[in-house]
């Protein structure tokens, strides 16, 4: 090797000065060489190769490409392209330098654009093209995470109209559920096709293969569609690409929508008996949007798009962030696309409670929904030491051996700050090897706790609240013996812990009890109003079931969707808005069903003017939040939804389309931003809304700014879809600070199908202090009560709005 040593250290040189061209040398002879030195060559040359690139990246900028939606000029398509894809296509291509295809979506129903991925510079271009309107940066979503038909009253259901069951059962087969979320888990019975029809001749959808999805399969006259959308979420996830479930989360919604009824149903023995969905009989389309629980708005507006096509019925999406404009919101956006379609809309409503001004979706053509508890609970008992027994909840099925068992506890603080939270690594198993430990709630996932007291060799978990969780006992199936408690409690175990030396604890559990009073309750997490967006709109609508709810679980992941957790089960025990929105969709599913030809506004009034505003006990509904207070209709809206009225509500308020337009208007849009979401040229602004809360919606929210606006005026159309010659008188409900007037005062319908209108005048006194109180108004007869709630807001100039 020496006759080449001289090459070899040229070759060094070259590397080291970055001079790859000197490497070159060395290639002409290169057969001459030994494969030893020819080893030692190729070696160097690479070397320097990758030297010269790291060193020269300071030097190329690198062009990061996001994604994004653009807002198109659809009507200005060029005759010469036969489609509106080939017109996007080629546009996007004549302005970018890339080979690649960037196009990432068409959308033709939902929107007027398409998604691509593009660097900043292709962004300036493409906002300097006469054909594009506007561009917005995608965003990510995320998920909000058997007794719920008995509490709602489906097992005792009277289907008015004339309708027989078998009837009913065969009008609900034709209704269809799309489901946008993260997939769903086909094997599972709540979606066996048994005894049902054949998939209704209008459904235009279809099934998508992937390697573990086998369309001829895994769909079936239940399941009728399964697609998934990703260009957007490209690196989200390792998943396969495929409609299949890989979270659990599109599989519990999709079944408490429309799930098929199962015998023997239960969470290792939790909750325990006969699980169906809302709408048994009703088809379920699955969208799956959501990757390791990331949901890319682009992916979200395809979705839609697809559904709308497709010939879906009612859509249920359990997903959220804090858009603050409805043009640049892809939920706001498809939702309106599939409204003008008739199709119903409902959405969750956020889990950031109690903190005001969190609910979110909540354009006034969807159903927003927030949650509340059911009459179901798994009690445990935690008793100290000092003989105190205290109440929580658990779901714990392990060794029986565990129960009534005396432990010693722990409570962990001081040097690491995070292990009062049990945060992963911050417990000391010198300390709380074979205890029990208390943690406090907040900071990082419930089920992530435990795990790291199981990590720190702990035997046993009390979650206890904290003043931000209040009372809200949510249960969940941990990995090793634990119980929930509310902050009271919580307050007095970390009490205990001061105050006395030799701390041990015993556990009690006592599976299921129903029957549980007062229920339902608000609870902590379900996102409040007023609407930062629009507070002249009172958001949520309703609430509905959303704690502890058992619904289907796919069997390739725990229940606690921990990597460790290698315990499998058909169905779990879910809480979130996730799990309330499904619910209210499979009740509009059966509205859907038995008043077919009602618009998606129609449908949702009598949803909230029939919903009942009293727990089992007959007292107002209670927050869970803050203990013994009341809930008000930030919090529950219209109130909690009630199927069995919402089929007959006797009067409805409907929107037309154009009131919608009048309503964006009144929003001080620009008319490119109104054109993203209603997707017309041929309409003006020239009308518009005084006050946007003028539009023709079921409940009011009322603002007054202090020495400054004192008087609100509404007027509201009212639709008879009751009997024909139905009266109707009003009643109303008002704080001493406002006076409140309607007129007329009774309302006279001849005919099914009659509009009339009426006017409230709001008057608040003088010298009101900032703040909020709450009312209604309700229309009534013999037969029905159409009720609306009224929130009432005092405001002081350039203040935001605030409970």
């Amino acid at each position: 090797m020496g006759i080449c040593n001289c090459q070899i250290l040229l070759a060094l040189f070259s590397l080291f000065t970055h001079r790859a061209p000197l490497l070159l040398l060395l290639l002409p002879s290169f057969f001459v060489y030994s494969k030893m030195e020819a080893v030692v060559i190729i070696l160097l040359f690479s070397m320097n190769i990758l030297f010269f690139l790291h060193s020269s990246t300071s030097a190329i900028p690198i062009s990061t490409k996001k994604t994004y939606i653009v807002h198109m000029k659809h009507h200005l398509k060029p005759p010469s392209f036969s489609t509106h894809h080939q017109w996007y296509k080629t546009h996007l291509q004549s302005l970018t330098s890339s080979t690649q295809n960037s196009l990432l979506y068409t959308y033709t129903n939902a929107y007027h654009g398409f998604a691509a991925s593009l660097d900043s510079h292709e962004v300036e271009l493409l906002r300097k093209s006469e054909y594009v309107v506007n561009i917005y940066q995608d965003t990510f979503y995320t998920p909000q995470t058997t007794r719920t038909p008995e509490f709602l009253g489906l097992d005792k259901i009277d289907f008015g109209a004339g309708r027989t069951s078998p009837e009913f059962n065969m009008a609900a087969q034709d209704v269809i559920i799309g489901v946008l979320d993260s997939g769903v888990w086909p094997e599972s019975e709540s979606f066996s096709d048994l005894g049902m029809s054949n998939v209704p001749s209008r459904w235009r959808g279809k099934c998508q293969s992937a390697p573990d999805f086998d369309p001829k399969v895994h769909c079936n006259r239940k399941l009728i569609g399964a697609l998934y959308f990703s260009e957007g979420c490209q690196g989200c996830s390792q998943e396969i690409q495929s409609p299949r479930d890989y979270n659990g989360h599109g599989t519990h919604t999709a079944s408490t929508a429309a799930g098929s009824i199962v015998a023997n149903a239960s969470l290792f023995g939790y909750a325990k008996g006969t699980a169906r969905g809302m709408a048994p009989q009703a088809r379920i389309a699955s969208y799956k949007v959501c990757w390791n629980e990331q949901c890319a708005g682009s992916d979200i507006l395809a979705a839609f798009d697809h559904a709308i096509m497709d010939g879906v019925d009612v859509l249920s999406v359990s997903l959220s962030n804090n858009e603050k404009t409805y043009y640049t919101d892809p939920i706001a956006l498809g939702a309106f696309a599939a409204m003008e379609k008739g199709i119903v809309v409902s959405c969750s409503a956020g889990n950031d409670g109690p903190v005001a001004s969190t609910v979110v979706n909540t354009a006034p053509w969807v159903i927003t929904v927030g949650a509340a508890t059911l009459d179901r609970d798994f009690p445990a008992t935690v008793t100290l030491g000092n003989g105190q027994k205290l109440q929580g909840v658990s779901l714990y099925s392990g060794k029986v051996e565990m129960g009534n068992k005396l432990l010693s506890l722990v409570y962990q603080q001081g040097g690491n700050s995070s292990s009062n939270l049990c945060f992963r690594g911050s417990l000391d198993p010198n300390i709380v090897g074979g205890k029990v430990v208390l943690c406090d709630r907040g900071g990082n996932a419930r089920v992530e706790k435990g795990l790291a007291v199981k990590e720190a060799n702990g035997v046993g978990m009390i979650l206890a609240n904290t003043p931000e969780t209040g009372e809200e006992l949510l249960a969940d199936s941990h990995i090793l013996p634990a119980v929930a408690v509310g902050r009271k409690v919580g307050d007095v175990i970390r009490e205990y812990v001061k105050t006395e030396n030799n701390l041990t604890v015993v556990f009690s559990f006592g599976g299921t009890v129903v029957k549980v009073k007062p229920s339902p309750v608000v609870i902590t997490f379900s996102s409040r109003g007023p609407n930062a967006i629009v507070p002249e709109i009172l958001k949520p609508d309703v609430i509905g079931p959303g704690v502890n709810i058992l619904a289907a679980w796919p069997r390739n992941i725990g229940p606690t969707s921990l990597d460790i957790d290698r315990r499998r089960t058909s169905f779990n025990i879910v809480s979130g808005t996730s799990m309330s929105c499904p619910h209210v969709s499979g009740v509009a599913a059966l509205v859907k069903a038995v008043h077919p030809e009602w618009s998606p506004s129609a449908t949702k009034s009598a949803i909230m003017t029939t919903a009942y505003t009293q727990d089992n006990t007959n007292s107002s509904f209670h927050d869970s939040a803050l203990y013994g207070t009341f809930s008000n209709p930030f919090a529950h809206g219209s109130g909690h939804v009630n199927p069995q009225k919402a089929f007959s509500p006797g009067l409805v308020y409907d929107i037309r389309i154009q009131d919608h337009i009048k309503f964006l208007c009144s929003l001080n849009y620009t008319i490119d931003q109104i054109q993203s979401i209603v997707r017309r040229l041929n309409f003006t602004c020239a009308k518009k809304f005084a006050d946007v809360g003028q539009i023709n919606y079921p409940s009011f929210s009322v603002l007054f700014e202090i020495n400054s606006k004192r008087v609100v005026r509404y007027t509201r159309e009212v639709t008879n879809v009751g009997a024909a010659s139905s009266v109707y008188e009003v009643a109303i409900d008002a704080p001493p600070s406002v006076t409140v007037t309607v007129k007329p005062t009774k309302l006279v319908f001849k005919k099914v199908g009659e509009k009339l209108h009426y006017t409230v005048t709001f008057v608040s006194m003088k010298d009101v202090k900032p703040g909020n109180a709450f009312g209604w108004i309700s229309w009534k007869n013999a037969k029905h009560e159409v009720r609306s709630p009224v929130a009432y807001s005092w405001l002081t100039p350039q203040l935001d709005l605030e409970t």
